[in-house]
């Protein structure tokens, strides 16, 4: 493919990985309609086709399952078969499991990790040299949480998955700040997903897919380094964030769900 590309994100070549439901689906359709072309990656086969066949040549589906170390080779000539150069891809593919007790399962930090940090990574890594041939300055946009910014209880895998994340990110912003490769790090809130449907707690400032993707593209369009969200939300933690120490000492505990230990010894 060749193409003119601009800043706005009209015209562009994007990649949108997890893109068969929530967030993924979402940026889709607005992405179609501002008039770029958008190659749709997830593990939905089926999910895929229909958002191709919705948007017709607009819309390209990929296969490509993230936590799978396996496949990159089969997604890279399948990426290059369909484009020779991207200008925006926006890693958005993810899971959540919680800790439930005090019995810390390593596999389960595995799956989280596989998905949310390393299927970044994976996707930096297919993504690059295409990127690198965009006609315009380019963007590798990754989807983390605000979950980095306080320890909440339960989410020491997701947390801590979504952490690393953002060390990454920011450190890559740094490393090729003399590239024309820009990296930005996206810190939702509470998104009505399937991931949060099942969230047994209250979810504040509870936001649609649709609302999420517009807040998503503005920042991306606006290049920001970071693009957090709600500001209701985000701003109360970032402030939080200062004092943690006294987060993890007085409000966390009243928050966890774990029981103290009464075993004898």
């Amino acid at each position: 493919m060749a193409g003119h590309v601009q800043k706005s994100l009209q015209g562009a070549c994007v990649w949108v990985t997890g893109a068969s439901s929530g967030i993924g689906k979402a940026l889709v359709g607005q992405l179609v309609a501002a008039g770029n072309f958008v190659i749709v990656s997830g593990r939905n086969k089926d999910a895929l086709c229909k958002l191709a066949t919705q948007f017709g040549g607009k819309v390209k589906p990929l296969v490509f399952d993230v936590s799978c170390a396996d496949s990159m080779t089969s997604v890279a000539s399948q990426l290059a078969n369909i484009t020779d150069y991207l200008d925006c891809v926006i890693a958005c593919a993810g899971v959540c499991e919680y800790v439930d007790d005090l019995d810390f399962d390593s596999k389960l930090y595995e799956r989280v990790f596989e998905t949310n940090f390393l299927g970044v990574i994976r996707t930096l890594e297919l993504a690059k040299p295409l990127l690198d041939k965009s006609k315009t300055a380019p963007q590798f946009v990754a989807v983390g949480s605000l979950s980095s910014v306080l320890p909440f209880p339960r989410a020491q895998a997701y947390g801590a998955a979504k952490a690393a994340l953002e060390y990454f990110v920011k450190v890559a912003r740094i490393d090729l700040s003399h590239q024309r490769l820009d990296v930005s790090l996206v810190r939702p809130g509470f998104v009505a997903t399937a991931l949060t449907s099942n969230n047994d707690f209250s979810m504040p400032f509870l936001l649609t897919p649709d609302a999420a993707a517009k807040r998503i593209i503005d920042g991306v369009r606006k290049r920001k380094a970071i693009i957090d969200f709600p500001r209701r939300l985000s701003w109360p933690l970032r402030f939080l964030g200062l004092f943690d120490g006294l987060w993890v000492r007085f409000v966390g505990p009243h928050l966890t769900r774990m029981k103290t230990n009464t075993k004898s010894v």
